[in-house]
């Protein structure tokens, strides 16, 4: 029985495929340029993300906050919203989750939670700010939430200042907060690794939303703001009650991925932590099309990357940069509209055949 796929199916994965070629050629390219070997940058590359227990360690370290900030992502571009903001609700997450570790002592059954739930909360109040600056006076979001991320890493530094009381002209690397007590700590799953139970937070939250889309009236309101606002209206949808809640579950989201970095690798907030955890999230979830299940296997395959590029910079020539140029372009490829490119294809075959049967007539 031949298995019969639709034309739709046909060319997403044809848009996968090609995309992944053409990053192997552009990457070999680059590689080649800098004077190194594509196959022994590729195995450097394997053998650092899943070579050792201690590779899959810093994998499962990568992947956890790309699934978290992936559905944060998510969550406001599948209801059309622009919330370009995780990386600066994730600072304030951070930060929050940081002092709440630090600054009391608890039994680790309500320490945790409480640290976690704080930055959840913190990453909302700070998403609530374009929220309402675009229901008030009709701010657009998406700029918005781009100046606000330099806000939230500016901000958060001078917080840690005047919270640690150091003077301005203090060296940037002792800036920080104090270590997180143990009962603020998620636990190590792989011993000697930064990998947490923060992985198994990331999953149960993909999958939570996953079936919030799929089976709630409350997943299906917030789909139908994105999919059509006029339509969403008629239909009953509060659409300016919908629009807060999106911003505030996309932001609680991002701060918790802020805390779970906090209680998992940190331990400390430090300013300028997040190595663009944020964009990452809005990569995958653009690369994964809004889809909560395909945003753990991207993340999985993001993480890998993130961790075989810091063993590919060390055993090889290539910088790790190359891994971040080629994510980026993989992301521009995947938004390509092969569908579109393919009826003009047919559309231009179909009219040179009429033009020839003219021509022969």
């Amino acid at each position: 029985m031949k298995l019969k796929l639709k034309l739709s199916t046909k060319l997403e994965i044809m848009k996968y495929t090609v995309s992944v070629v053409l990053i192997i050629i552009i990457g070999s390219l680059i590689i080649l340029s800098q004077g190194d070997s594509p196959l022994e940058a590729g195995k450097a590359l394997l053998e650092g993300s899943v070579g050792s227990l201690s590779a899959l360690g810093t994998t499962i370290r990568w992947t956890t906050p790309s699934i978290i900030t992936g559905i944060a992502a998510l969550i406001a571009f599948k209801s059309g919203i622009w919330n370009c903001g995780i990386e600066g609700q994730m600072y304030f997450g951070a930060f929050a989750a940081a002092i709440v570790g630090s600054a009391f002592t608890l039994p680790k059954m309500i320490h945790l939670p409480l640290t976690l739930i704080v930055a959840g909360l913190a990453g909302m109040a700070f998403a609530f700010i374009p929220a309402i600056l675009k229901l008030t006076l009709n701010v657009n979001e998406l700029i918005c939430t781009l100046m606000l991320n330099y806000a939230a890493n500016l901000f958060t530094e001078y917080l840690t200042f005047k919270y640690m009381g150091f003077d301005a002209s203090e060296l940037a690397d002792a800036i920080a907060t104090p270590d997180m007590h143990p009962t603020a700590r998620l636990s190590t799953i792989i011993p000697r690794t930064s990998a947490s139970t923060a992985i198994f937070i990331a999953i149960i939250i993909a999958i939570v939303i996953f079936l919030l889309y799929k089976y709630t009236v409350l997943g299906y309101e917030l789909k139908m703001v994105g999919e059509n606002l006029r339509f969403s209206k008629y239909g009953g949808v509060n659409y300016k009650k919908v629009f807060i809640l999106i911003f505030l579950i996309s932001g609680f989201i991002a701060g918790l991925c802020g805390g779970t970095e906090m209680s998992g690798s940190f331990g400390k907030f430090r300013p300028a932590f997040a190595t663009n955890l944020g964009w990452d999230g809005v990569m995958i979830a653009s690369i994964a099309k809004n889809n909560p299940i395909a945003v753990i296997f991207i993340s999985i395959f993001w993480g890998m990357l993130k961790s075989g590029s810091f063993h590919m910079e060390r055993m090889t020539n290539t910088n790790r940069l190359v891994i971040t140029l080629l994510q980026a372009v993989f992301v521009l490829l995947v938004a390509v509209d092969y569908e579109s490119l393919y009826k003009r294809f047919c559309e231009k075959r179909q009219l040179k055949k009429l033009r020839a049967q003219k021509e022969v007539g």
